[in-house]
């Protein structure tokens, strides 16, 4: 008679343990199974030589899995979960991890989950990266830089004393350079990690649940394997969204993945859309030579506090960015001309014609391939996974982070949620606080805000006061001959306590971060008043902002302190 002690995957309660003990009691040459939920471990005496293990899995569910008690190697075609694990000590130590995605959400979470001994398995079905650094902010912002530079040659605040000049611009030439930093960038943060980290396998295809413990892979390179786990976050990233227009879908319209790789500048872009990625793209490009025309359903960032869209709105206006308001669209119809294609859209604000055609009213989850009903996971209308501020879906062992989830759509706040997935799926407790989380949109001047709009904390039943500082008072803009802008503090009433800070300023994607800083310290607007900033620095509108709450700036010397 001969006795062995395996570990064994996939199971969540007594019910399960049950279940495993009654199929590896059928398996030739087995006299005896006890099996133990609290342990996660399977006692088996049989007849002479214990049976092989792939006999054993072939008697188990799917979502069941038995490997050698304290082996690390997977089961052939069931599991193929992580290299072999370089052991760190972590309390992750033995636990298998899926990962499906590569983008940030996704490597933030594998590399942690690998730091802390899990052995990790990552998916991924296309181009490694996501969405950030081959179609999202890197290709972007390289774009937005090249057409600031463009427009800093045609036009000027020191044009008088600096000959201004009209760029050409060599498209091709710029979308190579782009191109080539993107895949720079591509390789030394994605590739070479999920490369050189022995405790990450990379495998290529696209994955789907067949339940709650098991991931079918349909692999690149043919054929379809099966995966087990014992945790697994879901970081699939999200895609451009298509509004159902009439007609539309049978036009070449571009979505933003189009527009950053589009070979030519047109010259008449059409652009559905009022919010990030309308505004920055809309702006990129009219810098860069076409006549663009925006069309907004509501007003420019309706989301935000209305002084955004309108100081926005201001410097589009001024640079020739034609903004059409409260406007529906209601057809679109792509005519073939002799000069080439011609977009036609029929609007309420009447007959709208283009050489191109941006759509950009904003992204769907990619959860709609993943089959998530088998494993049960929730999502909302839209497709988005439902977490909680421990990154859990509602089944809890499964994690989701990014863009594929209800949380908001920003590449740090998903690298945030992915470390913290990481560490939650290997025991232990970290939570995602959002509560202090600055966005930015980077337009000239840039668009930055954190906290709460006062719209918010009214909705939040809090009282609030505000002040708002035009950038005619903050010495920097005045040496930048350039004061378009304002910086709005929203205070508690009474208290004084900061609650948000929306500012529209050149750099004030660097300004908020001290905004944050002090709304995560709890400071009120008197004790960021009394703070030390730069002299003749953008940041130092904060503290001028903080002081018209009990001073006329206008009567202060510059650096008064």
């Amino acid at each position: 008679m001969s006795e062995t002690t395996l570990d064994i995957v996939g199971m969540t309660c007594d019910a399960c343990a049950r279940h495993v003990e009654k199929a590896l009691a059928k398996v030739p040459g087995v006299r005896s199974v006890r099996v133990r939920y609290a342990d996660r471990l399977a006692q088996i005496e049989s007849d002479t030589s214990p049976p092989p293990i792939e006999a054993l899995n072939a008697a188990l569910p799917h979502s069941y899995r038995v490997r050698p008690r304290g082996g690390d190697a997977p089961v052939p075609d069931k599991i193929s979960i992580g290299k072999s694990p370089t052991t760190r000590g972590g309390s992750g130590d033995g636990l298998q991890v899926a990962v499906v995605g590569t983008g940030g959400a996704a490597m933030a979470g594998a590399i942690r989950a690998a730091e802390l001994g899990a052995s990790v398995t990552v998916i991924e079905r296309g181009t490694i990266g996501g969405t950030c650094v081959n179609i999202g902010c890197v290709p972007s912002k390289i774009m937005i830089r090249a057409a600031h530079v463009a427009h800093t040659r045609r036009e000027s605040p020191f044009d008088d004393g600096i000959d201004r000049c009209e760029p050409e611009i060599r498209r091709h030439r710029l979308l190579a350079q782009q191109q080539a930093r993107v895949e720079e960038l591509r390789h030394a943060k994605y590739e070479n990690i999920l490369e050189e980290n022995p405790n990450i396998t990379l495998l290529r295809g696209e994955a789907r649940f067949a339940d709650a413990r098991t991931l079918r892979v349909r692999l690149a390179e043919g054929g379809e394997r099966t995966l087990a786990f014992d945790r697994c976050l879901i970081a699939v990233g999200a895609r451009p969204s298509v509004p159902p227009i009439p007609g539309l879908a049978d036009t070449p319209y571009w979505t933003s993945t189009d527009a950053l790789a589009a070979q030519r500048i047109p010259g008449r872009l059409l652009v559905i859309g009022s919010a990030v990625v309308a505004a920055e793209l809309g702006q990129a490009y009219a810098r860069l030579g076409s006549q663009v025309t925006m069309i907004a359903r509501n007003e420019l960032f309706f989301r935000e506090d209305p002084v955004i869209g309108e100081a926005i709105g201001r410097v589009f206006a001024e640079e020739g960015i034609r903004v059409l308001h409260q406007t529906q669209v209601r057809s679109v119809r792509h005519v073939q001309l002799k000069k080439g294609g011609e977009f036609v859209l029929d609007t309420s604000a009447g007959e709208l014609k283009g050489d191109a055609l941006l759509v950009a009213t904003g992204r769907t989850p990619n959860t709609d391939a993943l089959d998530l009903a088998w494993a049960g996971v929730e999502t909302e209308k839209n497709g988005a996974i439902r977490v909680d501020d421990h990154l859990r879906t509602s089944t809890p062992h499964i994690y989701a982070a990014g863009d594929c989830t209800d949380q908001p759509q920003f590449v740090y706040v998903a690298a945030a949620a992915g470390t913290r997935a990481a560490i939650n799926m290997t025991g232990g407790g970290a939570r995602l606080d959002l509560s202090a989380m600055p966005t930015v949109v980077f337009t000239e001047p840039q668009i930055a805000t954190v906290g709460l709009s006062e719209a918010e904390a009214h909705l939040q039943g809090i009282e609030t006061d505000s002040r708002t500082l035009p950038l005619d008072n903050v010495p920097r803009a005045l040496a930048n001959f350039d004061t378009r802008g304002v910086i709005k503090l929203v205070v508690e009433a009474g208290s004084g306590r900061l609650l948000g800070v929306q500012a529209i300023a050149d750099g004030a994607g660097e300004l908020i971060q001290t905004a944050a800083v002090a709304l995560r310290a709890g400071m009120t607007a008197a004790e960021l008043a009394d703070q030390l900033f730069p002299y003749l620095t953008m940041v130092e509108g904060l503290k001028l902002a903080a002081q018209t709450f009990t001073k006329d700036v206008k009567q202060l010397s510059c650096c008064a302190g």
